[in-house]
């Protein structure tokens, strides 16, 4: 019963974990990158469909983002998407394709956006310290019921320590690599 309250747990850090690095990719850097395109949706056809299902999305060498739809009148309506998605960024459509210009950051806005990493890494943490607290309290539960004995319970809260140590340190990590990557310019 142990091993499964430690697995469980696992599996809800990691899927935390996960969580973050995915809201990190979809991050504005001033780097182009196609995952800041991944949220936004086209009225095709009456259907909200994401921009990589319109077209094909390449990163130019010229800090910027070339979408090439593959229906010529969906470029209104990916250039009106993006528009409305407050990205910041003006779409440039040219008759054949729509180009997003990454103009390079200030250093006001590189620090702004790595607050914004900050803070989103905070909120995985704080997401794993919840996991944690949940699952002790359930051991914690089995050992009133007598389920689980008192050293049991000691040695499970080591190893969810541990467990929980690991992914904090991960989102560390993360937010760290994330960092880096904002002030590179």
């Amino acid at each position: 019963m142990k091993n499964m309250l430690l697995k469980d747990a696992e599996e809800r850090m990691k899927k935390s974990t996960e969580k973050i690095s995915e809201e990190f990719s979809h991050m504005r850097t001033g780097r182009p990158s196609p995952a800041i395109l991944e949220e936004i949706k086209v009225d095709y056809y009456g259907v909200p469909t994401p921009i990589n299902q319109l077209a094909t999305i390449n990163v130019s060498e010229d800090r910027s983002l070339i979408i090439r739809p593959w229906e010529k009148n969906m470029l209104s309506h990916i250039e009106k998407a993006i528009l409305a998605s407050n990205l910041g960024l003006t779409p440039i459509n040219d008759g054949n394709v729509v180009r997003l210009n990454f103009p390079i950051p200030t250093t006001e806005q590189r620090e702004k956006w790595v607050k914004l990493s900050k803070e989103i890494a905070e909120k995985g943490k704080i997401a794993v310290r919840n996991i944690r607290r949940d699952v002790l309290k359930e051991a914690k539960e089995m050992e009133k019921n007598k389920e689980m004995t008192e050293d049991d319970l000691r040695r499970f809260e080591e190893e969810l320590q541990k467990l929980t140590d690991k992914y904090v340190e991960e989102m560390d990590k993360l937010f760290e690599k994330k960092k880096k990557e904002i002030m590179e310019f």
